[in-house]
């Protein structure tokens, strides 16, 4: 396999910083990290970016992520690995994600259920998490990058150091 062009954030480095800190500034929003991890292997998973689900399990796995719940994610609402609030999460990230699928995509019924497991700074960070990872999949999936090299690379280093700096 070989990608079409390196992914454009690396391309253009001020659009790889930007990406970077808008997932710095979600962190900041009061959701648990793992909570950000699923929605980000979920929407990976629906966008069919490889590499996202490939590095994400990667990360979920070094922050101490069962097997469980790593296998569970694209079943998440037949499996009991999960609770309220990330199955409430995992339901807005299907419904953001999947925009184009219905005509109501993010119903009152969905909003209110994230609604009622986080409050308004939350739901701001799930939805720009939720939005985030889908710019990074729509860019891997179209250039077609390959799982498993972006890991290698100087800006996953970057990326990985400016976490542990965070942490």
């Amino acid at each position: 396999m070989k990608a079409r062009i390196q992914n454009p954030a690396m391309i253009f480095p001020e659009s790889m910083q930007a990406l970077f800190a808008l997932n710095r500034a979600t962190e900041k929003g009061g959701v648990p990290a793992s909570t950000i991890a699923l929605i980000q292997l979920r929407a990976s998973q629906i966008n069919g970016c490889s590499v996202c689900v490939d590095m994400h399990c990667r990360f979920m796995k070094q922050a101490g992520e069962t097997d469980e719940r790593l296998y569970a994610v694209a079943a998440w609402r037949d499996a009991p690995y999960f609770n309220d609030a990330e199955r409430a999460a995992l339901e807005l990230t299907e419904a953001v994600t999947r925009l184009s699928d219905r005509s109501d995509p993010v119903t009152d019924q969905i909003w209110n259920e994230a609604a009622r497991h986080y409050d308004e700074r939350a739901l701001a960070a799930l939805l720009l998490a939720i939005s985030t990872i889908n710019v990074w999949n729509r860019l891997n999936v179209s250039t077609r990058q390959v799982a498993g090299e972006w890991i290698k690379s100087a800006a996953a280093k970057e990326w990985l150091e400016s976490r542990s700096a965070t942490a």
